[in-house]
């Protein structure tokens, strides 16, 4: 149901376009001030030598992951239950208080609950986020919004990957990139919070056929989790989402170690290629999704079921590059892997718009969060383990690849609402 009477006048688009706006730097800021730490890596084992070894490491990442899929619910209900703006808004503040605290860390310990507290704080943003784009995009734009809003991320990981230089630098240093994230997040949640508009919407009609725009917690939980293709789509987020974050996380320790080159090389070279290729892929795949419903009302899943059948040969890629020698098909598949997930991950909002009311989509992005993140925790803590134990990287990134056939079917099984 649209938020408001005028929600197709210029004026209403015109507020829509600017939340999309207004929160494409907040993404950016998001991935950047956790992604950035995998490009420093190097700098930051050899500065805090108590780290020890590739499994600590792993378990700082998994422990930041963990926390974050706990709080993910706590966050998306709260923006449904009370204010998407305000959870917005205190989630920006509090994490870039964290990033610039990061800098000052001085042992494995301080680090490790500095990682877990942005755990905490970054877990409100993103279903908050979502839905309040959704509010505003009712029907015709809501896929090319979330492929907007989805670009921030991209850049900011892109950005983050460059932080290797800035590590290496003598002038600058791992900790100067905490220091500066930091100060930036925290001064541009001052005219956010001015900026950013709540959309007062509608009551609709729960699985029942009652009325209840603010449902309890016991009401939110039970409704979602009797929902099939809930369920589904919570499968379909989550599988392709371990071999996400192993790419994320890992990938620039393992170009480093495998063509042996620079740190700051290896951080470029393992986002920005395949966030630019998701950057894209997000635009047109939104495009192309919000063409696909004037059809048909499974056009987003159709759009998301290609962009995960591109994902499935570039897991291959990835993981045999290194045993074949050649960095020229590392980063082909890493390109590959970008235009798939840029498909993926532009239409999973708008997915769960079409089978759960407006009421519970922060929430219900949440608990997709949940299930996702405790997953690539373990991936992230499994892949640090198994490098220690020498475990193949194309077996690896092999069962990465049949994990995406099984999610490949999953999504198509998904009955999305009519009218939606």
């Amino acid at each position: 149901m649209s938020p408001t009477s005028d929600s197709d006048s210029p004026a209403f688009m015109r507020r829509a376009w600017l939340v999309v706006g207004l929160l494409f730097p907040v993404a950016l800021l998001n991935y950047l001030d956790r992604q950035m730490i995998a490009s420093m890596k190097v700098s930051v084992m050899g500065d805090i030598t108590n780290i020890g070894s590739e499994a600590n490491w792993g378990h700082m990442l998994a422990s930041f992951k963990w926390v974050y899929a706990i709080f993910s619910p706590i966050g998306g209900y709260i923006a449904d239950r009370f204010s998407r703006k305000l959870t917005i808004c205190g989630s920006l503040f509090v994490w870039s208080l964290i990033t610039w605290l990061t800098g000052h860390v001085g042992s494995f310990n301080e680090l490790y609950w500095a990682r877990t507290m942005m755990g905490i704080s970054e877990a409100f943003y993103i279903p908050a986020a979502l839905a309040l784009i959704a509010d505003y995009h009712t029907g015709s734009t809501r896929s090319r919004a979330v492929g907007v809003h989805q670009m921030g991320i991209y850049c900011g990981v892109m950005v983050g990957g460059f932080a290797g230089f800035v590590a290496d630098a003598p002038d600058l240093g791992w900790r100067f990139m905490f220091d500066f994230t930091g100060l930036a997040g925290i001064l541009y949640a001052i005219p956010l919070l001015l900026l950013l508009r709540d959309v007062p919407r509608q009551t609709s009609l729960d699985s029942h056929g009652d009325v209840s725009a603010k449902p309890s917690v016991g009401v939110a939980v039970v409704e979602l989790l009797t929902n099939r293709n809930f369920i589904l789509l919570v499968m379909y987020f989550t599988l392709p989402a371990l071999a996400a974050w192993v790419v994320r996380d890992w990938m620039p320790a393992i170009l480093q170690k495998a063509f042996n080159i620079s740190q700051g090389k290896a951080g470029v070279s393992a986002s920005l290629y395949w966030q630019g290729a998701a950057l894209l892929s997000a635009i047109l795949g939104g495009w192309l999704a919000d063409r696909w419903m004037r059809k048909s009302e499974r056009g987003r899943i159709h759009v998301s079921a290609i962009g995960m059948m591109l994902i499935v040969p570039a897991m291959f890629g990835v993981g045999n590059a290194p045993a074949l020698n050649s960095f020229a098909l590392a980063i082909a598949a890493l390109i590959l892997f970008g235009v798939g997930w840029g498909f993926f991950d532009c239409n999973n909002m708008p997915i769960l718009s079409q089978i759960v009311r407006p009421e519970l989509r922060a929430t219900g992005y949440g608990l997709m969060n949940f299930v996702s993140m405790m997953c690539g925790g373990v991936a992230d803590w499994g892949f640090g383990a198994m490098t220690d134990r020498g475990v193949p990287l194309n077996m690896i990134f092999g069962v990465f690849a049949l994990v995406c056939v099984a999610s490949l079917v999953i999504v198509l099984m998904i009955r999305p609402k009519p009218g939606t």
